[in-house]
């Protein structure tokens, strides 16, 4: 029989609107600082990284507006804020590279996605982004409907 300990579950939530808003240049892994309620709430699928995005405010990184609602099981008088800022935990050069990179024009940092690591720690994906124009975001929905209708002619082909 199998144990609720030995089935794990892979969690990893993605900002799909981010791939479609931006053009993705370069990724990076950062830890969170998170309250023990919200590392349940995340368990359970209840975190959206939709709008969210990330600042660099004195020398300091942290996603804003990420959405993490509430357990049922959290007592009421303690309930951390959902819309809260988290802060990020990177080293000194890799915050003062991404600083560096974003003081350029056109350029942001976004949340890509959120998972737990091998070590079951939670983790960020962020990235460097370019802000797409409507006719490069029109170009990549035409390439994926092409792929799309090339893979269901090969697959009746066979």
């Amino acid at each position: 029989m199998s144990n609720k300990k030995d089935v794990k579950k892979n969690l990893v939530f993605k900002n799909r609107k981010a791939f479609h808003d931006f053009t993705i240049l370069e990724t990076l892994e950062a830890g969170i600082i998170l309250e023990g309620s919200e590392v349940k709430a995340i368990r359970e699928g209840r975190v959206n990284l939709k709008d969210s995005f990330v600042r660099i405010i004195k020398g300091e990184v942290f996603l804003l507006n990420m959405h993490i609602s509430h357990l049922s099981t959290t007592h009421t008088t303690y309930r951390p804020d959902e819309r809260k800022d988290r802060k990020l935990l990177l080293h000194s050069k890799q915050i003062d590279k991404m600083y560096s990179k974003v003081t350029k024009d056109g350029i942001t940092l976004v949340a890509l996605k959120l998972y737990f690591n091998d070590k079951n720690m939670l983790k960020v994906q962020i990235a460097t982004a370019e802000g797409k124009k409507l006719h490069d975001k029109r170009e990549d929905l035409k390439k994926k409907t092409m792929l799309r209708e090339t893979q269901q002619v090969l697959k009746n082909y066979k």
